[in-house]
């Protein structure tokens, strides 16, 4: 099955947030205050994406109320942070109502390979700066890296092949 076909069926986009939303670096002040960037594309793409019908989520190992503000900018509903295992967040939060399948899961490093293992998840994504066993076993990989606005790139790939995309 092509790549394309394979984005034709996606239902629902699980992302990762350090090393995919932002470059992966977290910066800490002198009083303790943490900051994280994320791209503006990356925000636009995913209310493209969730306009067009597509749920979206975020799991992440570590927990921040800058990520929690980020995806209630987004009205990004499917929200776990601190998650231990990222398989069984992705289970909770399909009992909750994420879709069981034809998912696309968006990871950078070791502790992903959970999401991309899952029996849901059709199209393994990652960016072009991931550890080289997550590219070996994605699918797919962005040309841009983590944090540059991958999204985009997730966005015209899935919503071309579902005839959703509007801007050629």
């Amino acid at each position: 099955m092509s790549i394309e076909q394979i984005a034709e069926t996606i239902k629902g986009i699980v992302f990762d947030v350090d090393g995919v939303l932002t470059n992966g670096r977290i910066i800490y002040s002198d009083s303790g205050v943490e900051t994280k960037h994320f791209h503006v594309r990356d925000g636009a793409s995913i209310k493209l994406m969730a306009n067009s019908g597509i749920d979206i989520a975020i799991i992440t190992g570590r927990e921040s109320t800058i990520v929690s503000r980020r995806a209630e900018e987004l009205n990004i509903v499917h929200v776990v942070q601190g998650a231990d295992s990222k398989t069984d967040a992705l289970q909770s939060l399909m009992e909750k109502g994420f879709p069981k399948h034809d998912l696309c899961a968006v990871g950078d490093d070791i502790q992903d390979l959970q999401l991309f293992n899952h029996p849901g998840v059709t199209l393994r994504a990652t960016v072009a700066n991931a550890h080289p066993v997550v590219l070996a076993r994605a699918n797919f990989t962005t040309l841009r890296a983590g944090g540059e606005g991958v999204a985009l790139e997730l966005a015209e790939l899935i919503l071309k092949a579902q005839g959703k995309w509007d801007f050629d």
